[in-house]
């Protein structure tokens, strides 16, 4: 029997730590799998796709920036991946057609759910930006069924746009309340570039936990104003990244990974 091929497309993807992520969950399982990265032009993505799937690939992850001509190529999609415009899943089909989710809402609430024991229910959220990060983790995030999800973005129009798809709330920068929320979310980029949104630290005095999509090796200059402004935790989005990776595994094989020893080896810097 072939060894079963999955692949993550991205441009850059030398830096994808999902191979090795994906490999330990193949060993938990008992199985062998081949998991490689693919490199995709810019314009390049579906004729890339279809070349993996047409040579024998059953499942892959896409990352920046194909999500959505991810979404756009694929066969058919999930309520999620519909909601967020955006794919970072691919399923082969038995019938040979490739269907397209989104798991990065669920890696999120399962990150912030298992390896920070904070409950979303009945909590007042903020989320970051109106990008598609953020789009991608909203109807997780509502699922939830917080007592209220404010979009929060530089741009208040984009945020506007956003809440009233997804009959959500929508603030500027300069309208949050002072200890408004329990939940702060940046799904903003600024982070990469050592920014942080020009939120004032009123309004995490009494947040529970500040949360950044982004992840590096020190704590992130938005984990670090959150925490100077009050906030009683915060946490970057590694754990994210593996909780995401666990999801497309089990959409692929039916297997549902142990991603604690996971996040702890990504953490240690052994894989």
């Amino acid at each position: 029997m072939p060894v079963p091929r999955y692949a993550v497309f991205g441009n850059p993807i030398a830096h994808s730590r999902s191979p090795a992520i994906h490999q330990m969950f193949a060993a938990q399982e008992g199985a062998a799998i081949e998991y490689e990265r693919i490199l995709a032009e810019p314009g390049r993505f579906a004729e890339s796709a279809a070349a993996f799937f047409a040579a024998g690939g059953l499942g892959a992850n896409v990352t920046v920036p194909f999500k959505t001509d991810a979404c756009a190529w694929a066969d058919s999609l999930s309520a999620r991946a519909r909601a967020a415009g955006a794919a970072n899943t691919l399923i082969k089909q038995p019938n040979g057609q490739i269907h397209a989710d989104n798991t990065d809402g669920l890696g999120l609430v399962a990150d912030i759910r298992r390896h920070f024991q904070v409950a979303l229910a009945g909590k007042r959220i903020l989320l970051i930006g109106a990008g598609g990060a953020a789009r991608g983790v909203i109807l997780p995030l509502l699922e939830c069924r917080p007592a209220s999800l404010t979009i929060a973005n530089r741009t208040a129009a984009k945020a506007r746009e956003l809440a009233e798809t997804f009959g959500a709330s929508a603030a500027e920068f300069a309208e949050l309340p002072a200890a408004g929320f329990d939940i702060a979310i940046n799904a903003t980029s600024g982070s990469l570039s050592g920014q942080v949104p020009a939120i004032a630290a009123k309004v995490f005095t009494q947040c529970e936990l500040a949360y950044d999509m982004a992840y590096g090796r020190e704590p992130t200059a938005f984990m670090r104003f959150a925490q100077n402004a009050g906030a009683q935790r915060s946490a970057d989005g590694l754990g994210m990244l593996v909780e995401q990776a666990a999801e497309s595994y089990r959409l692929w094989r039916g297997f549902s990974p142990n991603t604690a020893p996971v996040l702890a080896a990504l953490r240690a810097g052994e894989i």
